[in-house]
């Protein structure tokens, strides 16, 4: 499970969207405004998109290096500094996000993919291509319906928030005891409630950006920069979603 820190909330009510597209005359403004968030959403998918590109990558070609076998299998160091480069690059970018540039951010987003590339590349070589591919699918599966249902619903889903990072605290703390424990059990359910929290959050975190961009931005760089952050939110909410499915189903043997 990858560790990760959610950016403040801005929750200022549920957005009134408007209707379709007026034909025939000067556009409405509820066709400029979803044409607008359309753009917008556009730019947060190619560049969460182009991070679980850069990710898979990463993963593929360093579980067919053999330098980079010796090293991970080699050194009991080289897996704890993985997650800490991790943990730090995601709590950079959530706290320092308004002293640095759209330019930094994105490049420490792509560093981030890359980082997880790292664990990915151990996901290749310990589980078979079968229940990778699995897990990979059947989380593209609930990522989408979960994203569609927090573009799609009227209902407000500010009421998630402190439910599901009550959720995500109580995984870290479980999975923190199960470590020494060594627990089937817990850890089954660990993964089960991992995967209702990540989806939670996945319909949370696509209605939360719908609210971001209804709010307006001061500027380019402003918006730049939500679109970064909401992509790395999305991107943790496929990934998280997919290590819990992948451990799940492992279950049992590869």
């Amino acid at each position: 499970m990858q560790d990760f820190t959610r950016p403040p909330q801005n929750f200022g009510g549920q957005p009134q969207y408007g209707g379709p597209p007026q034909y025939g005359g000067q556009p409405s403004s509820a066709s400029l405004a979803l044409t607008s968030e359309a753009l917008f959403f556009q730019k947060v998918y190619v560049w969460m998109c182009g991070a679980l590109a850069v990710t898979g990558l990463t993963g593929f070609l360093l579980s067919r290096s053999d330098g980079w076998i010796s090293l991970i299998y080699g050194s009991s160091v080289m897996p704890i500094a993985i997650i800490i480069l991790q943990l730090g690059l995601v709590l950079l970018i959530s706290f320092m996000i308004q002293s640095l540039s759209s330019l930094a951010i994105k490049c420490l987003y792509i560093a981030y993919a890359v980082s997880i590339g790292f664990t990915v590349s151990l996901v290749l070589l310990v589980y078979s291509p079968a229940i990778v591919a699995k897990a990979f699918f059947s989380t593209a599966g609930v990522y989408g319906a979960m994203a569609i249902y927090g573009l799609a619903t009227k209902r407000s889903l500010q009421g998630w928030g402190s439910f599901l990072f009550m959720g995500l605290v109580g995984i870290i703390i479980a999975s923190l005891v199960n470590f020494f424990a060594k627990s089937e059990a817990m850890d089954f359910v660990i993964c089960v409630v991992g995967v209702l929290v990540f989806a939670g959050l996945t319909a949370y975190d696509h209605q939360k950006l719908r609210v971001i961009h209804a709010g307006g931005f001061a500027s380019s760089e402003d918006q730049e920069k939500s679109v970064c952050l909401g992509a790395l939110n999305l991107y943790l909410d496929f990934i998280n979603i997919f290590f819990f499915l992948l451990r799940l189903f492992s279950r049992g043997g590869d």
